[in-house]
């Protein structure tokens, strides 16, 4: 299951450990298409957590998000990565190992 962040919780749920977060629209075609990618990483035991950008532009902002689907890897409350566009299951786990 995913964790759904808004302005409230961003801050609390990224501070520690390795979490990974999907700045996506529900407009857009290829965030659709990396959910099920998304799906099999978090079933893995990977935390990911899932950001509206529509409904939270703020946040969005903050870490300049202009593309869809986006992604910002925390390691204890600090940006380790940060990348966009869709990514095979494959490529986003070899992201994710680098930081483990």
């Amino acid at each position: 299951m995913f964790k759904e962040l808004d302005e409230n919780n961003f801050n609390e749920e990224t501070n520690t450990g390795l979490k990974l977060v999907d700045f996506y629209t529900t407009w857009c075609k290829f965030c659709i298409n990396q959910q099920s990618v998304l799906e099999e990483l978090n079933t893995k035991g990977f935390w990911i957590g899932k950001l509206d950008c529509d409904k939270h532009p703020k946040v969005a902002e903050k870490y300049g998000i202009s593309g869809f689907p986006s992604f910002i890897l925390f390691k204890n409350g600090k940006i380790a990565a940060q990348f966009a566009g869709y990514h095979s299951k494959e490529q986003l786990l070899n992201k994710l190992t680098q930081y483990i």
